[in-house]
């Protein structure tokens, strides 16, 4: 059964994504973790939990300054402090927070304000002030990502800091139906855009030119945010440099590609490998392993199962090429998907045989499988999206991929 992707409106016609289930989804979630919490509130800097709790977003050029933070409080409501144009904003088109929540708030930009300015100190005694009012300053604050700079103030002033950081990843691992919705949506729309790769991939298109078709074609189809796209062919294939380059597409090479884009902020990892023109036998051989390696990992998808479990079908880092596991980690690997592109779980044979992870209905994740050629330079790469269901998993990425597809065979 494919899970659905009905399209960017609410309709009066059909249930779709209902937002304000949403939010109020996510705002449960994580005030359920901060209740079972040491912690009297989190003090968030992270731009996913930001939106997480607050419901709120702005573009990721400013999203990212460590400027934006959000304050939440075992019994109060979800408080914003944005660029002070965006908070105006907020409190006009943002009706689910309280006006008097949302406020302009500026830190520093990553430092570009000096610390002895002392936005940081105000900011921080405005935040113990709120603390006092809801009963909370003798318990820790929980933190998700700080500045060093904000860190010590909030001990300077008295506050004690603890990580935040793994209560919220476990709020967001597991996805509502409107969740898993969205990212449903977002891999339908990379679907399309690999008909467009597909049809533009002949000998002298360059990996540049296929990255900025696939910008294009993503933001016309309602995208929010292109987070990057990897474009990688020919001698590039192996090893996996994980970028792109204005290499001229040649007749014979391997080619893959990774498109990460959100929708709703809900994101993509979706990797696709094509032979251009023609393949070679090793060319096949190696994309043949890659897909036998995925098809392994997503049959042992099911709840109750260990991360550990699922890695343990991949191969070693000794058996195709690296060192340790170290050197091959992000290779046979697989990570949640949800607001951010790395939530839990995490999969690999680095950590999830000494920390393994037990698979819960609701969980979607990306499998990634990478199998060099015997060539020495081509490789094959394949991924995979996941939601795992009561019955097993279910796949959201369908462009195919059960064999290896050649663009325009000559």
């Amino acid at each position: 059964m494919t899970i659905a992707a009905p399209g960017h409106m609410a309709v009066d016609y059909e249930q779709r994504v209902d937002f304000d289930r949403l939010r109020a989804y996510r705002t449960k979630r994580a005030k359920d973790a901060l209740a079972a919490s040491e912690c009297g509130a989190f003090l968030l800097f992270d731009f996913y939990n930001i939106r997480y709790t607050t419901q709120t977003w702005i573009g990721g050029a400013l999203g990212d300054k460590m400027t934006r933070y959000a304050l939440l409080t075992r019994d109060g409501e979800p408080m914003l402090w944005d660029f002070g144009s965006a908070a105006r904003h907020h409190r006009l088109y943002a009706p689910w927070l309280s006006p008097e929540n949302c406020h302009a708030g500026m830190l520093g930009l990553r430092g570009a304000i000096a610390p002895t300015a002392g936005l940081m100190e105000s900011a921080v005694r405005q935040i113990k002030g709120l603390l006092v009012d809801a009963g909370v300053a003798d318990a820790p604050v929980g933190v998700d990502i700080v500045e060093p700079p904000m860190l010590f103030e909030l001990q300077r002033q008295g506050l004690r800091v603890v990580d935040a950081q793994q209560a919220m990843l476990d709020a967001r691992e597991i996805k509502s139906p409107d969740e898993i919705t969205l990212l449903s949506q977002a891999a339908a729309m990379v679907d399309g855009v690999y008909q467009d790769v597909l049809e533009a991939l002949k000998p002298g298109i360059r990996e540049n030119e296929i990255v900025a078709m696939v910008n294009k074609r993503l933001y016309e189809m309602g995208s929010d945010q292109v987070e990057a796209v990897n474009a990688v062919s020919g001698e590039r294939c192996n090893p996996h440099p994980h970028n792109f380059s204005d290499r001229l597409i040649r007749p014979g090479d391997q080619a893959f590609f990774d498109i990460i884009h959100s929708f709703n902020g809900y994101r993509t990892c979706y990797y696709r490998t094509f032979g251009v023109g023609s393949a070679t036998a090793s060319q096949r051989d190696a994309y043949t392993k890659a897909r036998e390696w995925m098809d392994a990992s997503i049959d042992v998808v099911r709840p109750g199962v260990g991360t550990d479990e699922v890695a343990a079908v991949w191969p070693k880092a000794q058996e195709f090429g690296f060192e340790n596991e170290m050197a091959a980690f992000g290779l046979q690997f697989g990570h949640g998907l949800g607001l951010g592109l790395h939530e839990r779980p995490i999969i690999s044979r680095l950590n999830s045989m000494a920390e393994p992870i037990e698979l819960k209905a609701g969980m979607v994740f990306a499998l990634e499988t990478y199998c060099p050629a015997g060539d020495g330079f081509s490789a094959a790469r394949i991924e995979e999206e996941v939601v795992v269901t009561p019955d097993g998993p279910r796949v959201l990425t369908l462009f195919p991929a059960q064999e290896l597809v050649v663009a325009n065979p000559y």
